[in-house]
């Protein structure tokens, strides 16, 4: 069985951590109605992508 001959220095294990980190969602305002949107997805708040209507979403 493999095992360490050293123990792992709290740098190295820190850097090798150093990707692990969440990212903050990313937001950007709707085109046709101002509300915030996930990139890429069609708008809930008034159902349009791209400037046009996919969903009709009845207020």
């Amino acid at each position: 069985m493999a095992v360490p001959k050293r123990k792992t220095t709290p740098s190295k294990r820190n850097m090798r951590r150093s990707h692990d980190s969440l990212t903050p969602a990313a937001f950007q305002e709707c085109s046709n109605c101002g509300e915030l949107k996930r990139p890429h997805h069609v708008c809930s708040a008034c159902g349009h992508y791209n400037g046009r209507e996919i969903i009709s979403v009845d207020a």
